[in-house]
Formats: C-alpha cells, structure tokens, sequence
C-alpha cells in the first residue's frame, strides 16, 4: 500500500466519522427543540404559575430527554409555583 492511498484511506475513515457523529446529533437537537416548544406552550397556558425558564434549562441540561407535557401534572410539577394570595 503507497502513501498515496493510505493517506486516502484516512481521509475517507476520518470523514465517515465526523459524518456519523453530526448525523447522530441531529435526533438531540430535535428533542430539545420538541421541548422547549412544549414549555413554551406549557407557560402559554399556566402563566405566571408555570416557569418557563427553569423548564427551559431542563431542556438543554438533560438534552431533552425529559419532555413536559402540559397535560401530565407529573411531567410539569417541578416547573408549576403558587403564587402569593392576597386573601
């Protein structure tokens, strides 16, 4: 085998990595993408009850694997507050 071709042969392996790797990502993007919408949605609905930026930061620190669903108490109970009454 010449220089030439190993040389080839470790740019074509060194690209096939870095493609898998950037193909591999894509999925994580995508769910902290999915839930970050959600807690958006989430803090549309709950208002000042729902935090939205702690709800956010979850998303990027789990790297979405923990998505809210506004509809499952279990899912937002970390992010829901009682505000302060007056009464």
């Amino acid at each position: 085998m010449n220089a030439s071709t190993r040389i080839l042969l470790v740019l074509f392996v060194s690209y096939a990595i870095a493609s898998m790797l950037v193909a591999g990502s894509v999925p994580f993007d995508r769910a902290i993408g999915v839930c970050i919408r959600n807690c958006a949605q989430c803090k549309k609905m709950f208002g000042p009850y729902f935090l939205g930026q702690k709800c956010a930061d979850s998303c990027v620190k789990y790297k979405g694997k923990l998505i809210p669903d506004c509809e499952d108490e279990g899912s937002i109970q970390p992010f829901l507050q009682a505000l302060d009454s007056d009464y």
